[in-house]
């Protein structure tokens, strides 16, 4: 064969390949400008959204929903929780909006009711003001015995006192300590308590024993029984006893130091003779005057026949008296009396001759200035 017809031979079995290479270079290209047209798209639609603001509802929305602005939210947490409750339609146009109001720094934690798909600016409305809040407060004086909490309760709240009471029948629930043996008397913290709406008398009773838990602790409740050489449950019933005693921050001490030299002491054969416990055990108003008769009753509350503490708490305890009771004021006093009823002025003594001038003196005081002894 010639040379040249090896040639021609030559060129014929490459003129396929030379066609493909121009084939996968169309496709190549086709593939680019596939990709450049949805680049370009993507690109044009987020300049356009960018420019459109974020996704936002107008108008002040439909229905209701309740949504709850917790303790340390920020801005962003309020936008999050009224996007899942379908308040707003996106967290950026809720952000923006409290960005440019500066109310938005003093929208207060509680619950408020809502509309669904509302726009941004008028969700934001509601929020910072406080007049939208939902708010129902209860507020539970010292002093008061679980009968009087219950009925308070019962009153301020859409629940009934049987509801409550069915609580309280089984009361492991609220968080009693393992020492109050269910026994809720004492350890129902008296305050002022503001109520979620979907607040139930098991959530209102342990919030209120949860309160309590805090006062025993900033007081080292059990600390304090330890070094006393008490026990934590012994110093609520004391805590109780001088709340019953006592309404002024300076005697509260001296009443629980009064009420540990008599359990501690003999001069008064451990009786600690104290009014309140035995109306507790007539389940009566604590401030009630007793009469001889009263001083007879067969009660482990009668403090004038039963050495020792009362059993249990008499009534609910505030921090002060916790605290006395936790810290008592050093002295020697065994005896006290109240020797004016409008200033609460108390004379503490440890001789049995002076408690009796002092008794003298209430005497003539409810004789010439007072009708309510």
């Amino acid at each position: 064969m010639s040379d040249l017809g090896l040639e021609l031979g030559h060129e014929k079995k490459h003129r396929p390949r030379r066609g493909l290479g121009c084939l996968a270079v169309l496709l190549a290209l086709a593939v680019l400008l596939g990709i450049g047209y949805v680049a370009y798209s993507y690109g044009m639609t987020a300049i356009k959204d960018r420019l459109a603001g974020p996704e936002d509802y107008s108008g002040g929305g439909t229905g209701q929903v309740l949504v709850e602005v917790q303790d340390g939210d920020a801005a962003s947490d309020i936008a999050a929780t009224l996007k899942d409750k379908g308040v707003v339609k996106s967290v950026q146009a809720f952000t923006d909006a409290a960005r440019k109001d500066s109310r938005s720094v003093g929208i207060q934690v509680g619950f408020y009711e809502m509309r669904k798909q509302m726009s941004a600016s008028a969700a934001l409305a509601v929020l910072v003001d406080p007049a939208h809040r939902m708010r129902s407060v209860v507020t539970v004086p010292e002093g008061f015995t679980v009968d009087q909490i219950v009925a308070t309760l019962a009153k301020k709240t859409d629940f009934s006192r049987k509801q409550y009471d069915k609580v309280l029948a089984r009361p492991g629930s609220i968080g009693l300590p393992s020492y109050a043996h269910g026994n809720a008397e004492g350890y129902l913290f008296p305050a002022t308590y503001e109520l979620p709406p979907n607040a139930t008398p098991r959530s209102i009773l342990t919030m209120m024993v949860d309160r309590w838990s805090q006062a025993a602790e900033d007081a080292d409740l059990t600390g304090a029984a330890e070094r006393l050489g008490y026990t934590p449950a012994q110093l609520m019933t004391v805590a109780s006893l001088v709340e019953a005693e006592s309404n002024r921050d300076a005697d509260r001490g001296k009443v629980a130091r009064v009420i540990y030299n008599r359990l501690e002491g003999d001069a008064t054969n451990h009786l600690l003779q104290i009014d309140a416990a035995v109306n507790y055990a007539f389940d009566r108003d604590l401030g009630v005057a007793l009469t001889t008769e009263d001083l007879q009753v067969d009660s482990p509350y009668n403090t004038y026949k039963n050495p020792g503490l009362p059993p249990t708490p008499i009534e609910a305890p505030g921090d002060a008296a916790i605290a006395a009771a936790a810290h008592p004021t050093p002295g020697p006093w065994v005896y006290y009396v109240t020797v004016n009823l409008r200033t609460s002025e108390t004379k503490f003594t440890e001789s049995y001759d002076t408690f009796l001038k002092y008794k003298a003196e209430f005497k003539e005081y409810c004789r010439t200035q007072s009708d309510a002894c």
